[in-house]
């Protein structure tokens, strides 16, 4: 199921002060809130971005706050609220913890999202890494991969077009409870999220998209072929939306440190080298910038849609 735009790489972004991993969070984000988030995503939305994205955790324990932090927007009322302030950007879960809920939970959620936003819901899944997450909320930890499996399948049926879905499986049974509003959308594609082997079948199999969890280059095309070929055997002729997280961005010259990882430059030469995951078989991809401030970053996506995405066709 393709949802974005065909013949050139689309382009979205992770929002920044949702989450807070001291892997990629800047130091400004600390002190963020609800307006910049708000004025993140209406810019997103007219510099031509294809979705804006949040994550999701319910709690996160003392021996990873230090890594993680403990900053973790819910990605349903957060993308919810910027539904209500922007016009056309994609609303994309990346990734949502589906096992840390009842099937039917996350899809009144969801739909009603997607119905409240005229239908821009991408629902993102993944099986979740924080045991004592898990476990706080009785879920299954242990076997979080078959569950996901099952899930994503409850919930082909309980975001489907009828009223009264129908799932029967070994962790969740359900028929005869309708749910409504319906979603917007006739189908809400599920983009899967993850890198590991089981997460790349899963996608393949289950998916309308691939999420990698960042794959550096020269990972990715042994990935989607990967991709190619257990879609091919299963007989799934549907088209898959390839993702890929790039390095971190700065259009132009910086002239403070940003990393030796950063890519900088001229928007053309910018252009060019993410024109290279294009080449690989990547159908968007997923960019965050380097910034000191908002106003930097607001400055850093206006220039990355007129100066830097022109050219990524």
């Amino acid at each position: 199921m393709q949802v974005l735009p065909e013949g050139r790489l689309a382009y979205g972004m992770q929002l920044p002060v949702q989450s807070q991993s001291t892997m990629y969070a800047e130091a400004w984000e600390a002190d963020a809130g609800p307006a910049d988030l708000v004025d993140i995503a209406r810019a997103a939305d007219r510099a031509g971005f294809a979705y804006v994205a949040a994550c999701d955790h319910v709690a996160i324990p003392h021996r990873l706050a230090d890594a993680m932090s403990t900053v973790w927007y819910d990605p349903v009322a957060t993308l919810a609220h910027l539904a209500a302030v922007t016009e056309r950007v994609l609303l994309l879960s990346h990734v949502a913890i589906v096992g840390l809920r009842h099937p039917l939970v996350t899809a009144k959620q969801y739909a009603t999202l997607d119905h409240l936003s005229g239908g821009r819901l991408v629902l993102g899944v993944g099986a979740g890494h924080v045991e004592e997450e898990f476990t706080a909320v009785g879920a299954d930890f242990a076997h979080r991969g078959a569950v996901l499996d099952e899930t994503i399948d409850a919930l082909r049926a309980a975001l489907g077009p009828d009223e009264f879905p129908v799932h029967h499986g070994k962790t969740y049974d359900f028929e005869g409870l309708g749910q409504r509003p319906r979603p917007a959308q006739e189908r809400v594609p599920v983009w899967v999220g993850g890198s590991s082997p089981a997460a790349v079948r899963r996608a393949a199999l289950r998916g309308d998209g691939w999420l990698p969890q960042g794959d550096p280059r020269g990972r990715l095309p042994g990935q989607i072929a990967r991709l190619r070929e257990l879609r091919e055997g299963a007989g799934v002729e549907e088209p898959l939306t390839v993702g890929a997280i790039t390095e971190p961005l700065y259009v132009g010259e910086p002239g403070w440190e940003v990393g030796r990882r950063t890519l900088h430059g001229a928007p053309e030469a910018l252009a060019e080298s993410l024109r290279a995951y294009g080449a690989m078989g990547v159908h968007q991809i997923q960019v965050r910038f380097r910034s000191r401030d908002r106003a930097e970053l607001l400055d850093q996506m206006a220039a990355f849609g007129s100066d830097v995405a022109p050219h990524l066709s």
